[in-house]
């Protein structure tokens, strides 16, 4: 009888490994090569805020080659896996860049505080239409024989057509985001337009591709920076939008690389006075803070060493534009309030909540659902995964929010491949949903509803999920 000797079969499983290995590599390759290809056409030929009705079908494909290549790279070796993730987050920001902003104006604020800052004046004192600024407007961000007709046009009531969206009313972004805009402009070529702040947002989403890489080779699985270099929302986004939400986004993955206490507090902090949304994150920097069986006096301790450095990075971030513009730092937020549906007195927003409760019973149930999730995560979150606290925090609050701005779940986009839990990408898909329904004129809260309701769905069949099969392995 023929036998095959022991080191012969030892090779042959090797050299399978080694194939089967080689042919999961080349596959995520190749749909990440698919998936670039189709992020640069939605943004060449897939149309903007001006024929959105092609957008949704674009962003279908995305979606799903981006859930293919997400799925076959988690059994790529861990090496191989973590250089596609670089590359191909490299590539999309590539791809991002090939056409000028195609679904938000917010970027051309952006360029516009740049400038009234570079030239000694605070960007909390006038709006844009000011005649205090006049000296300030160049043809590119106020163009004249366009008759200020165009998606990202907007005229003032004094005749005034500029790219800046609400251009009668004060700036909105904390000071951290306006040394951002101050920064990009400083170093921007004249003549230079929207591309400076494109590349910066494209620099800010590789940045936070490699910090997330960072923290994850620690566990072993890089792979999972993939649901944020890979995420359609991510080059739209942060890069061909140029959303200042990502350096709040970055400033948070890099609190959660760091160890619990100042440092962590400091970065928050930081975050916080780029976007205020960061803030929700601070329940899952102190997860357990509020745990049975702790003293008083530790945990006083531990908030304090989070809390107080937070509040004094906002605080100093905040300090020289109050001493030259006073309560004018303010800006917009009261009206932005009023105008999205946040404010005690309206219920534009809280689709969801509407469909199974009053009107008026919307907003205060919406923050009794934010407060719970927080507390269960101070009072049961695990202190050595505090991204997945504040996952929760986040993403329950944009699901009963409801936002119209899919860039606002950016974090959660960072905090799910922190976690892993894939199951809250549902989050940033249904505000892209949303936000083209809405460019299309479609209104109503059903509209509204269903892409955060199919999204809560989503996420409470994976957390179902994932609860049995938690109790099946300690059966």
């Amino acid at each position: 009888m023929r036998t095959t000797r022991p080191g012969r079969s030892l090779w042959a499983a090797s050299a399978a490994n080694v194939a089967v290995v080689g042919v999961r590599t080349v596959i995520t390759a190749a749909l990440l090569a698919a998936l670039t290809a189709v992020t640069a056409a939605t943004l060449r030929v897939g149309g903007d805020l001006g024929a959105p009705g092609h957008l949704l079908i674009w962003y279908g494909v995305g979606w799903a080659l981006f859930a293919a290549a997400a799925w076959t790279v988690r059994k790529v070796p861990p090496r191989a896996a973590a250089a596609l993730v670089l590359i191909g987050g490299v590539a999309l920001s590539a791809a991002a860049l090939s056409a000028p902003p195609r679904t938000s104006d917010d970027m051309y604020r952006y360029a516009w505080d740049g400038r009234v800052q570079a030239a000694g004046i605070s960007p909390y004192a006038y709006p844009p239409a000011a005649p205090q600024l006049a000296r300030l407007r160049d043809p590119w961000l106020f163009p004249s024989g366009t008759g200020c007709q165009g998606w990202d046009l907007h005229q003032a009531p004094t005749g005034v057509c500029t790219h800046i969206n609400r251009p009668t009313v004060h700036t909105i972004y904390p000071p951290v985001a306006e040394g951002w805009y101050l920064g990009v402009h400083a170093v921007s070529p004249a003549g230079s337009r929207h591309k400076p702040f494109q590349i910066a947002g494209a620099v800010l989403a590789v940045a936070t591709t490699g910090a997330l890489l960072l923290v994850l080779r620690r566990r072993g699985d890089p792979w999972q920076a993939a649901l944020w270099a890979w995420c359609p929302a991510v080059p739209i986004g942060a890069v061909n939008d140029a959303h200042v939400d990502t350096l709040g986004v970055l400033f948070t993955v890099l609190a959660f690389g760091v160890g619990p206490g100042v440092r962590r507090g400091a970065l928050v902090g930081a975050g916080i006075a780029v976007k205020l949304l960061p803030g929700l994150v601070l329940p899952g920097a102190l997860s357990g803070l509020l745990a049975p069986g702790r003293r008083l006096r530790d945990r006083l301790a531990e908030a304090a060493r989070v809390l107080v450095p937070a509040v004094l990075v906002v605080a100093l971030a905040y300090l020289p534009y109050v001493l030259v513009s006073g309560t004018g730092v303010i800006g917009y937020l009261p009206g932005y309030l009023h105008e999205e549906g946040y404010d005690a007195g309206s219920v534009g927003r809280f689709a969801v909540l509407r469909l199974v409760l009053p009107d008026a019973w919307a907003g205060p149930v919406a923050i009794a659902a934010i407060a719970l999730a927080a507390l269960y995560v101070l009072r049961r979150g695990d202190p050595q995964r505090p991204w997945r606290g504040a996952l929760l925090v986040t993403g329950t609050a944009l699901l009963v929010t409801s936002p119209g701005y899919y860039w606002y779940a950016l974090l959660v986009v960072a905090l799910v491949a922190l976690d892993g839990r894939w199951e809250w990408l549902a989050v940033p898909a249904a505000g892209m949903v949303l936000y083209i329904e809405t460019a299309q004129g479609l209104r109503g809260i059903p509209v509204q509803a269903w892409p955060f309701g199919l999204a809560a769905v989503i996420v409470a069949t994976g957390a179902a999920v994932r609860l049995r099969a938690g109790r099946r392995g300690d059966a």
